[in-house]
């Protein structure tokens, strides 16, 4: 039976002469989770404490500024 990697799957690891390689930080680094939107979750909290100020007020009948 032919598999489709049959040629590749046994060669050797390649190992550049030109590059040394990379450092386990450094690889862990291209891994680790990252904030695409910065300040977002800090917006979120702002807005999230607002809302809850005026549930708050609002069960109070007071009146809110909306």
């Amino acid at each position: 039976m032919n598999n489709k990697y049959d040629d590749i799957i046994n060669l050797p690891h390649y190992v550049s002469s030109k590059h040394k390689p990379m450092s386990l930080e450094a690889r862990a680094a291209q891994f680790a989770p990252f904030s695409a939107l910065t300040g977002y979750e800090d917006e979120i909290s702002k807005t999230e404490k607002l809302v809850e100020e005026q549930v708050k007020l609002k069960n109070t009948n007071i009146k809110t500024y909306e």
